[in-house]
């Protein structure tokens, strides 16, 4: 007489190895999702210590008009325009005629259009040698709007657009830097 296996035996034999292939598909999936959490976090990071900030000035200690970095990273300047009164200007024998400058000699300028601003750095836009020429600029110097796209090492860009009112509104992030157009300020 042989043994026979009863029936509850052979029912819902379990299948671990379907088991396992699920887990470790999820185990899979979490590695990437945490992998790529990971990248974005390493991605912040260093664009946070790249950041550069573009800002516009005047110094009546060293007489000059300025453009300084305030950010941690250098600024690739891809863009600049000048107004005066709104208008725009093309270079800056112009800009002094609109102040109603144009009698004074023209200070020595730097050139901003095209340059990269390390961070830190102070540039001299305008350099005035004579204090009563400073004194006379500084006067007008309110009446002057700087329209600046600059771009990070990533190639992230922004607008600093002193036309606006509002401070925390004057500076937009902008895909690239606008092709430069017929208001483009020559300052070289």
């Amino acid at each position: 007489m042989t043994e026979s296996s009863s029936p509850t035996e052979k029912q819902n034999p379990r299948d671990w190895g379907g088991w396992a292939a699920v887990i470790a598909s999820l185990i899979g999936l979490l590695a990437l999702c945490v992998s790529g959490y990971t990248a974005w976090l390493q991605r912040q990071q260093v664009r946070a210590q790249v950041w550069p900030l573009l800002e516009t000035g005047i110094s009546p200690s060293s007489r000059n008009m300025l453009l300084m970095n305030k950010g941690v990273g250098p600024a690739r300047v891809g863009g600049l325009q000048l107004f005066v009164d709104r208008k725009p200007q093309h270079d800056w024998r112009s800009a002094m005629r609109s102040l109603g400058l144009q009698d004074m000699t023209m200070p020595p300028y730097s050139t901003a259009n095209g340059i990269v601003v390390s961070s830190g750095e102070r540039l001299q836009q305008l350099a005035f040698l004579d204090a009563k020429d400073f004194a006379r600029f500084e006067k007008q110097y309110r009446r002057i709007d700087l329209k600046i796209c600059y771009c990070s090492a990533l190639d992230e860009c922004w607008v600093l657009d002193e036309r606006i009112a509002e401070k925390d509104q004057q500076r937009t992030e902008v895909v690239q830097c606008p092709a430069k157009g017929p208001d483009e300020f020559i300052d070289n």
